[in-house]
């Protein structure tokens, strides 16, 4: 059998190799992504940006994203990786029609990444729980979830302190009741639908149950 390749087999090839050299080339010569800015984050998130109509986050997330305000997410000590990837979501269909929508479309990529670079560095708000008739109640679902509704315990994805987990699961412990209550049950109803598990997960759960979890959680150091 003849081994020797064909003239047109040769030419393939090395038109092959001069195509991988070519775009080794440009992956070498690329330019590496820009690393994210706290300062620059700080300051947006002081000042805002009047040009383009973004105002401070100050205002409704409070200094240091420590939010006064019960209906709006505290969001100091927030993972950094969960921040970017929610203010992206307010831009797609994932998170649509809210308050921060025409914000977060104002924002650059590099915005969206320098702020929540910064609130990463902030330290969290502590809470209280405070419906002394329901804490058990609340404990139970956190901890070890609703069987009888296939509803799995919170702690197993966002941890026994509610500290959560970078990317995936946000820090839920010392959030505000009204802020997490509200969430669940806009889970549950379908109009937010950044995450399919948790809307599989509210839907199963009676918004007394969201309540009294709710309030632990607040609790939660």
């Amino acid at each position: 059998m003849n081994r020797a390749f064909s003239p047109f087999v040769k030419s393939l090839f090395v038109a092959m190799l001069a195509v991988t050299g070519v775009a080794s080339a440009n992956e070498a010569h690329a330019p590496a992504a820009a690393k994210a800015d706290p300062a620059k984050g700080a300051t947006l998130f002081a000042e805002g940006d009047n040009a383009r109509g973004i105002p401070a986050c100050v205002s409704c997330h409070g200094a240091k994203g420590a939010s006064t305000i019960t209906v709006n997410p505290k969001l100091g000590g927030q993972g950094e990786a969960y921040v970017y990837k929610q203010l992206v979501a307010f831009t797609t269909d994932a998170r649509p029609g809210t308050v921060m929508t025409a914000f977060a479309k104002a924002l650059t990529d590099e915005e969206k990444k320098n702020i929540a670079a910064y609130l990463n560095t902030e330290p969290s708000k502590s809470g209280a729980a405070k419906n002394k008739d329901t804490i058990e109640l609340g404990k139970k679902i956190y901890r070890g979830g609703i069987a009888e509704n296939r509803v799995p315990a919170c702690a197993s994805c966002h941890g026994p302190a509610g500290a959560g987990m970078p990317a995936m699961y946000p820090r839920v412990g010392g959030q505000h009741q009204d802020y997490t209550a509200a969430t669940l049950k806009a889970f549950k109803a379908g109009t937010r639908k950044s995450s399919a598990e948790m809307q599989a997960i509210a839907y199963r759960m009676s918004d007394k149950e969201i309540e009294a979890v709710a309030d632990y959680m607040a609790g939660l150091k």
